[in-house]
Parts: C-alpha cells; sequence; structure tokens
C-alpha cells in the first residue's frame, strides 16, 4: 500500500498551509483527514468549503448527522465514522440517533428514518433516485431544497470517505473511543 503523508504546516505544500491552519481555528488541531487532503490543495481547499455549506444547509444538527453518518456506513468509513460519533455528540445529538447509524438498526422516528432512506438512495442510485423515493422524503415534511442538500453531503462524504480508503488515514485520538467496523 502506498504511504501518504500526514502533514503538517512545515510539510504542506505552500497553498496548504493556510488551509491548516483554517482546520485547527475550527478544530484545535489538523484531523488526519487534512493532513492527508494537504497533499492536494484544491482537495483540501473543496472539503473545507463543502463542509461549511454543509453546515449552512437547512439541515438541523440530527439532519446533518444522519445524512454525514449514513454515507459514511454505507462507505465503510473506518475514520469518519468514529469522527462524526465524536462531532455528534459536540453538537449534542442524541446518542440514540449515533447508534442507531452506526448499528445500522431503526432510527428513533419516522421522519429521521425517511432521510437516511434517502440518502442512501441517492448514495447506492449515484443520484438516480426513483419518483416514490422522492415523494416520500417529501411527504415527510422536507423541501426540494433539502433534495439538493443531501446531495451536497454526498459530495462532501465522497472527499472524506474515498480520501480515507485511499491513503487508510490513522483514527485521530479525540475519535479513537468510537472506534468502528462495519457489520457483516
Amino acid at each position: 500500500m502506498t504511504n501518504f503523508t500526514l502533514h503538517d504546516k512545515e510539510s504542506a505544500p505552500q497553498a496548504s498551509q493556510n488551509l491548516l491552519d483554517n482546520s485547527i481555528k475550527a478544530f484545535g488541531m489538523v484531523p488526519g483527514l487534512h493532513a492527508v487532503m494537504a497533499e492536494a490543495p484544491g482537495l483540501l481547499e473543496g472539503y473545507q468549503r463543502l463542509h461549511q455549506l454543509f453546515l449552512d444547509s437547512s439541515f438541523d444538527d440530527e439532519e446533518t448527522t444522519v445524512v454525514w453518518q449514513t454515507i459514511n456506513v454505507e462507505h465503510a468509513c473506518h475514520y469518519c465514522v468514529p469522527a462524526h460519533t465524536g462531532i455528534a455528540k459536540s453538537m449534542n445529538v442524541d446518542d440514540a440517533i449515533t447508534e442507531a447509524l452506526r448499528n445500522e438498526t431503526p432510527l428513533p422516528t419516522d421522519r429521521l428514518e425517511t432521510l437516511r432512506d434517502f440518502t442512501l438512495a441517492v448514495v447506492r442510485g449515484r443520484g438516480n433516485v426513483d419518483d416514490s423515493a422522492v415523494d416520500a422524503f417529501l411527504e415527510a415534511g422536507f423541501t426540494k431544497r433539502q433534495i439538493f442538500e443531501v446531495v451536497l453531503g454526498t459530495a462532501q462524504k465522497v472527499m472524506s470517505n474515498y480520501t480515507n480508503h485511499l491513503a487508510d488515514t490513522p483514527i485521530d485520538k479525540p475519535f479513537q473511543k468510537f472506534e468502528w467496523h462495519k457489520a457483516d
């Protein structure tokens, strides 16, 4: 397997150095994902921008977590599932939601389950989602805008999940206690 560098400000390409400063300001550290992405400044910048845009979407914190973790679990991302477990805790998302997502068990509400189902339809269908899935999503009280915000969240998670698969990014120390493996 190819070894990828976990960059810091000294080793990162010049164009990534300010981006790593952004990471430190946002997280108090350079997350391993960002350290790997720093190899390609455009990837890191794109990821940071999509992350903020998705946080600014019309989804609340529980819904944001459902979209992120649904994709992370579907993609079996060894890094992102633990990281987003910690992020969900910092956002005060109910642990029952996080555990249901991690374990692929029923979510506490039908609305959140519909969001997970729709997100999975988008990911598995690569955007080819049948009308019944769209109708169920809208009937659950979600909006047309949120259909495309799921696409936004998917784009962000593809960037991180694929990077972590390629680089086998080590789990950051604060999230190691949330280590996760996809059930067989």
